[in-house]
């Protein structure tokens, strides 16, 4: 496989980059060291938070694109590319109208923080693993200070099946998108991994065929179609599957680091 050209590599972070346990591996410092020195963009493609993605990558936060809350969010360098945030009138419908489905706690995603009424132990322990700067609030509706880029429904008893069916008529106007097992994202129309890719793309002169993007679920979706070097993980959703080129071992054994690594061998 010719990967002379690459100039830009995107990875989802859950289930693609981090292992099972959410964590970075030790190789992947290395090899990210090698695609600098060739001069390789490098991405970290999220529905985390921004604050969250910084801190996980604090050796080399300025030195990386930030994709996040799916896209809706980009910066490089303390540079944003990118700020795709919701009306405030239709947010607060969206409030109102997910606080009608039972059992599902709400993440209000602002630039400035994320925003959560509940503190129920099962739900802060998610919270808290995508989230760095959360605020408790009373009142979600009553935020009004920041710009809001995504409403996420942790939704215990699995998106898919559950609370994606409540948000049929949105998509029509919105990005409603399952975005992991127990998480449902609703974003501006204009808002995914796929726009934010666009951004990078344009903006540094990249095209797909010099793209390589790594994902593991329906929130990659988009993003698998800006390069030409899609790699959906072995553990990825079936449709991810469906539309990406190429495959890449699942998470736990450290995929995306060792197609990375075949990556910087063969552009010596």
């Amino acid at each position: 496989m010719d990967f002379s050209n690459i100039k830009l590599v995107a990875t989802d972070m859950d289930g693609t980059l981090l292992d099972p346990h959410h964590n970075l591996s030790e190789d992947f410092y290395p090899v990210y060291q090698a695609l600098k020195e060739k001069g390789i963009l490098f991405a970290a493609a999220s529905g985390r938070q921004y604050y969250n993605l910084v801190n996980l990558f604090t050796p080399i936060k300025d030195e990386i694109i930030f994709l996040a809350e799916n896209g809706s969010y980009v910066v490089y360098q303390g540079q944003e590319l990118l700020v795709q945030a919701m009306d405030h009138g239709i947010t607060k419908q969206l409030l109102q109208k997910a606080r009608t489905i039972p059992g599902v706690y709400i993440v209000l995603c602002g630039k400035k923080s994320a925003y959560v009424e509940n503190t129920s132990p099962e739900f802060m322990e998610q919270v808290n693993l995508y989230y760095d700067a959360v605020e408790v609030v009373e009142d979600l509706l009553a935020v009004e200070d920041d710009q809001f880029l995504k409403i996420a429904l942790c939704d215990l008893a699995g998106a898919e099946g559950n609370s994606n069916t409540y948000f049929q008529e949105e998509r029509a106007h919105l990005q409603v998108t399952v975005s992991g097992k127990i998480w449902l994202d609703i974003c501006d129309k204009q808002a995914n991994k796929g726009r934010g890719m666009e951004v990078i793309q344009q903006k540094y002169n990249i095209t797909p065929e010099q793209t390589m993007v790594f994902g593991d679920y329906l929130n990659d979706l988009k993003m698998m179609e800006k390069a030409y070097f899609s790699y959906a993980m072995e553990n990825a959703h079936p449709e991810i599957k469906e539309v990406s080129r190429f495959r890449a071992k699942s998470n736990s054994q450290n995929g995306v680091v060792e197609v990375l690594q075949q990556l910087v061998g063969a552009t010596v």
